[in-house]
């Protein structure tokens, strides 16, 4: 059997003893010891680590077996380090508020489903390598939760969408609210401390006695009192201030962007504007994002100040704002007596010349068979010039366009070209209609130019 030694930079700290790999022997022998560096393997005699999950600045989370379990059941062993080294009295302060906060952790995983639960907590004091002095270290042990975390799902299966967000966001208010109500300030959420276990349950990691020991009086020797993932924390917490709910829905709201957005916190947050620029890289709904970027405003009283208000905020669908064009007074006169103009999407360049071109060809067409019919010049004029007046007053209104463009000229050139062309060959008819095309484009062209200068000058 594997077992990994929990020692800080221990040269070796795999260590593998084939006798445990019986369980009547696992379960009776007394220690088994690093055979690199001396440390004791079974950590207050009963959790066996055998690998190791992952280290922070603060310490180290080691995968481990209980022994005294009827399945040898799998947790979570962390292990504390602190940052500097500490004296006898800062030790002993920092042993008790260990010890009185992993009594509230405990209480507060077997009150919530979604939040492991506490196993055990002991300090190890044990001789240090090479020989010389004591070594103490602190140990939690909690639920292991199968599973994979957020940030892992994001390398996985790129950003989330819109509804899986709002499950993960909702999901993780729920236990915010939770802890928050026992008094507890998380301080460190990100998509790695938030686990999604094979069923789909929503898992919070990583917060406890551990974060709070950081806060107490044991910092006044110099040590860092700021326990934070950067990019998450907001401004109170990086300066080492006081901390509230809110600075926890602050750092679950970057962590919902970046699920989102799949980007880095850096491409986000634009440090010279002081902004963050999420929505850049992704649309959401006018709810979601009215609601995180007030969970990202930079002062703590600005944000909302609990997880129920969020939640709240969520439920109370908020429309979607619609840009108030300048209005002539004649039509500003209108709406107020009533008469409400329905908006219209602007024509893009490739529009405006592609229905002129329709414009000027299917004319042309129109022009050829008016004449043809009518021997009257004039009238044959008037005719033309209303029909093409109409078919541009249609396309802007909207009642033709896209196919429209196409499916017009297909109908009206055969019957033209076979039977209403007068005098006029085939090649003459498809020229002279092809010629009022290009004319009607750069006609359309030349006024469209004419204007956007007199719009520059004036």
């Amino acid at each position: 059997m594997e077992v990994y030694c929990t020692r800080p930079h221990c040269p070796r700290p795999l260590n593998y003893f084939a006798d445990l790999d019986e369980t009547t022997v696992i379960r009776t022998v007394q220690q088994k010891y690093c055979t690199s560096c001396g440390m004791p393997l079974i950590l207050a005699g009963r959790y066996i680590p055998t690998k190791v999950l992952g280290r922070g600045g603060f310490g180290a989370a080691f995968f481990a077996r209980d022994r005294y379990t009827p399945t040898m059941r799998s947790c979570v062993v962390k292990q504390f380090l602190p940052s500097t080294s500490l004296s006898p009295t800062q030790l002993k302060l920092a042993q008790d508020l260990f010890e009185r906060e992993a009594v509230v952790l405990e209480e507060v995983g077997y009150q919530h489903d979604q939040i492991p639960n506490l196993y055990a907590y002991f300090p190890v004091i044990v001789e240090s390598s090479p020989p010389g002095r004591q070594e103490q270290y602190f140990y939690l042990v909690q639920e292991y939760i199968t599973g994979e975390n957020l940030e892992q799902e994001l390398v996985q299966k790129g950003q989330f969408s819109e509804s899986d967000a709002l499950f993960i966001l909702s999901s993780i208010l729920k236990v915010l609210d939770f802890v928050h109500n026992q008094g507890i300030i998380h301080r460190d959420i990100k998509p790695s401390n938030i686990m999604r276990d094979k069923s789909g349950k929503l898992f919070l990691l990583d917060f406890g006695a551990v974060k709070l020991v950081t806060n107490s009086p044991v910092g006044k020797t110099g040590a860092s009192t700021g326990i934070y993932s950067m990019g998450f924390a907001p401004p109170e917490q990086m300066s080492g201030g006081q901390v509230f709910p809110s600075t926890d829905l602050y750092a679950l709201a970057v962590t919902i962007i970046i699920l989102l957005t799949a980007k880095d916190v850096t491409e986000l947050f634009d440090s010279y504007t002081n902004q963050w620029k999420w929505q850049n890289f992704v649309t959401t709904s006018p709810t979601l994002t009215s609601v995180l970027n007030r969970m990202l405003l930079p002062a703590a009283n600005q944000r909302f100040q609990s997880a129920t208000d969020v939640l709240e905020a969520l439920s109370t669908p908020q429309p979607q704002p619609q840009p108030q064009p300048q209005q002539h007074p004649t039509q500003l006169q209108s709406s107020q007596t009533g008469t409400v103009s329905k908006s219209k999407r602007k024509f893009s360049l490739l529009e405006i010349l592609t229905g002129a071109g329709f414009s000027g060809f299917e004319g042309g067409l129109i022009a050829i068979a008016v004449f043809t019919l009518i021997e009257s010049t004039p009238i044959s004029l008037v005719i033309s010039l209303v029909v093409i007046s109409a078919m541009i007053f249609a396309q802007f209104r909207r009642w033709v366009g896209g196919s429209d463009l196409i499916i017009f000229p297909v109908i009206t050139l055969p019957i033209v070209l076979f039977f209403l062309r007068g005098s006029l060959t085939i090649a003459e008819v498809l020229f002279y209609a092809v010629i009022a095309g290009l004319i009607s484009i750069a006609i359309t062209s030349l006024f469209r130019l004419i204007y956007k200068l007199l719009s520059i000058i004036l």
